[in-house]
This record gives C-alpha cells, sequence and structure tokens, in this order.
C-alpha cells in the first residue's frame, strides 16, 4: 500500500518572509497571525507582561486592493509613530522625568518575566541583542548605556514579543528573508535628520550579513525591530530547490506610501535533501603536536562541523604533515575557517562545495533489557541500515560494568530482529 509510504517526516517546512516593501515589527507579526499562529496564546502571553499601558489590535485592512492582516499595539496616551526616535544617547539633557525609559537588560528582564514557552523567549531576546548592539554602535556608547524611551520601549517590546511567540507557535524548521527592500532620503526623529537606512538598520545588515536593496522610493520601509527580526531568525540562505506553499500570510504596513506595504509570509514544504551539499575545507598542516589537532578536532565538531579527519602525508623536502579536511555545511564556513586559522599554525585554506549522496536519516527507541538505546536509522529506496548510538552504549556499559563487545552484541543482535 504506497499510502503508508508518507513523506510526511521527511518534509521540511520553511518560512519564507517576502519583504519587498520593507519590514517591521508588526508586519511580521501580522504576517505570522495571517499564517495561523493562535491569538490565544499571544493574548495570554502579552496579558503576562510587567507592562502597563497599552492594547493591541489584530484586523483586517485591504492593501493595493488585497487583504491583510493588521496589527497594531495602541498606547494609552496620545502617541504618534514610534518606530524611531525612541532612542537616547546616554539621557543627558532630555526633559524627561526620571524613570521613563529603558535599557536592553531592562527589556530582557520583562521578556524572562512573560509567561511564554523557552523557545519564543530566547527568540525574543535574540532580537533585543541584536538590536541593542546596533544602536550602541550608532550612538557611540556602551550597551548598558542605550535607551529605549519608554513609549518607543513599550511598543517595541510588544512588537518583538509577538513575534517571538507567533513564531514559535507555528512550528517552523527554515527561515528565509529575500532581500530587504529599503526607501532613501532621511526621516526625522529626535536626534534630528536620520538618513535612510537608519544607523541602526545600517549597521544590524552591516554586522548580519544581511542583503538590502535600495528602491527609489522616498522613505523608510526597514524599521530597526525589522531588521533585527531578519538577523536574529533567518537562518537558511537560499529557498528550497523546488517546494509546495502551504500557507500564505499577508502583513499590512502602517505607512502609506508609494510601496505596497505588504510583507508577505509563505510555509513552504519541501523534500529534506538538505544534506545533500556540503563544503569541504582542507590545509596542510606540518608543524602541530597530536594533541593541538585533537583539540581542533573538538572545537571544529562542537561548533556545527559534519566531519573532521586527519591524513597523514609527506610534504617537500619529505616533511611529515597532516592534511585535515572539515566537511561543513555553507553558512558555517566563516565561523570554520576562523577555528581552524586560531587553533592551528595554518595559513591557507582551500575550499571547495561538494554534491553528495546521503541516505535518510532517522532516530528511533529501542527498549531492551539493558535499558533504552536510540537507535540510527538510513534508509535509501529500499536499503535500511541501523545502528545503535554509540553513546547509548558507552553509558549501559559503564551503568552495568559491562564490557563493550558484549553490550554491543547484545543489542546489535536485537536490532537484527527488528522488523
Amino acid at each position: 500500500m504506497f499510502i503508508q509510504e508518507s513523506q510526511g517526516d521527511l518534509m521540511v517546512r520553511t518560512l519564507y518572509f517576502e519583504c519587498y516593501s520593507g519590514i517591521s515589527g508588526d508586519m511580521s507579526t501580522a504576517a505570522l497571525l495571517d499564517l495561523g499562529a493562535d491569538r490565544d496564546v499571544l493574548d495570554k502571553a502579552l496579558s503576562s507582561l510587567n507592562v502597563n499601558g497599552f492594547r493591541t489590535e489584530i484586523g483586517r485592512v485591504s492593501k493595493s486592493g488585497l487583504d491583510c492582516c493588521d496589527f497594531s499595539v495602541i498606547l494609552d496616551e496620545d502617541n504618534h509613530d514610534h518606530d524611531h526616535g525612541y532612542l537616547y544617547g546616554d539621557g543627558k539633557g532630555h526633559h524627561h522625568h526620571h524613570g521613563d525609559h529603558r535599557n536592553p537588560d531592562d527589556i530582557i528582564r520583562i521578556i524572562e518575566g512573560a509567561d511564554i514557552s523557552e523557545n519564543a523567549r530566547s527568540i525574543a531576546i535574540r532580537i533585543v541583542d541584536v538590536l541593542a548592539e546596533a544602536e550602541a554602535q550608532a550612538h557611540g556608547i556602551p550597551r548598558e548605556k542605550v535607551h529605549f524611551h519608554e513609549v518607543g520601549a513599550i511598543d517595541s517590546i510588544v512588537d518583538i514579543i509577538s513575534f517571538a511567540v507567533c513564531l514559535d507557535n507555528l512550528g517552523i524548521d527554515r527561515i528565509h528573508f529575500s532581500e530587504l527592500y529599503e526607501g532613501t532620503g532621511c526621516v526625522r526623529c529626535q536626534h534630528g535628520i536620520l538618513p535612510i537606512p537608519v544607523p541602526a538598520v545600517a549597521n544590524i545588515v552591516s554586522t548580519h550579513g544581511l542583503r538590502l536593496k535600495i528602491t527609489e522610493s522616498q522613505g523608510e520601509y526597514v524599521t530597526p525591530t525589522g531588521a533585527a527580526i531578519a538577523a536574529a531568525v533567518g537562518n537558511v540562505p537560499t529557498l528550497p530547490g523546488s517546494y509546495r506553499i502551504v500557507k500564505i500570510g499577508m502583513g499590512a504596513g502602517k505607512r502609506e506610501s508609494e510601496r505596497s506595504g505588504i510583507l508577505r509570509a509563505m510555509i513552504l514544504e519541501s523534500e529534506d535533501v538538505e544534506n545533500d551539499r556540503v563544503v569541504k575545507l582542507e590545509c596542510n598542516i606540518d608543524d602541530c603536536t597530536g594533541e593541538m589537532m585533537g583539540h581542533v578536532m573538538d572545537v571544529l565538531m562542537k561548533a556545527g562541523a559534519r566531519d573532521v579527519s586527519f591524513i597523514p602525508m609527506f610534504m617537500k623536502k619529505n616533511r611529515p604533515a597532516y592534511l585535515m579536511t572539515v566537511l561543513c555545511i555553507d553558512e558555517d564556513v566563516g565561523a570554520m575557517e576562523d577555528i581552524i586559522f586560531r587553533e592551528t599554525t595554518t595559513i591557507g585554506i582551500r575550499r571547495s562545495v561538494m554534491d553528495r549522496t546521503v541516505m535518510e536519516r532517522s532516530f528511533e527507541e529501542l527498549e531492551t533489557p539493558l535499558g533504552t538505546v536510540r537507535v540510527k536509522v538510513c534508509r535509501h529506496g529500499d536499503i535500511v541500515k541501523r545502528y545503535p548510538e554509540y553513546d547509548d552504549l558507552v553509558r549501559i556499559c559503564e551503568e552495568k560494568g559491562m564490557p563493550f563487545p558484549e553490550v554491543d552484541g547484545i543489542v546489535s543482535a536485537l536490532i537484527r530482529n527488528e522488523p
């Protein structure tokens, strides 16, 4: 029965943000709500915040004749658009009452006190960290001196937490952002006139390697919160080669402008062929001790290398040396090269992209008389291989005081008898 052959577990859900009219915190949250993020979960999260003086509204609006979701944070007093200008330098020389601004750690404390999942919490904190770092850089002040002005702070906190809660709620594997389309010109804020992209956005784009596309349109389309979201959660550089669009969400922007003011987000489903391309890094090491090589291998594996190996060889003048080979995914190349240069005597690294065929991998738990063992299951067409997880076998050896070959033999025999 081919119905049983559902590839369900091999499907990857990618969230794609199409930022052709920029990106902001409220547009991003609106797009996720439109994709079906649970409003009750969001309301529960927001009502748990240790922040007063705001309410949120979720509605529908028409943008360029298209039906979009609109998410608004409404503050109690008569406040206008606070995407900018809620930042002060070090708080000197401004007429504001004590206590009406917050630094990044105050905001993180609010997030830590919120009734949200651990994953949503870490997403929100990551976004605040990206924002705080960019603002500190823009004003030339240390991070703890960055002040989010009270009004803008509430707005930003609510946008950031709402986005994090909705994203966590949708259960997404990978997230890709298109180029961030930005306008030109200047924008007025509490510091006076700022060029677009505003300095915080420019710093985020620069620090995190985002792709910006400057359009002819006048005005600011990418807000600091929007850029921080893209930097904090975007985790794949490209879309899958082919995919099905499972759902589409349209988030409305607030400003009336010549671009449509829509952030479209799509949930895509594709077969998991993530492992089919790896980058191979290799270098010759001729004056490292064995311990040094063991150490660099550990550091590389912890940082996400798929594989690290050493091959003994002879170089010119018959100097004994080793060829070190590291396999990793595209986006980890920079981190791997940094580690290799820092931890070895190497001064040059060769790099090549390789296609490879890998068996589909999954894990099963096997109950054995010795305890539960994870089993790695590798499939390719009708070829299936099952291997017990080494760490689990070692754990059993230690717990039961048994020799490795014996434990391995018992578990392997059970695996062979599995259907």
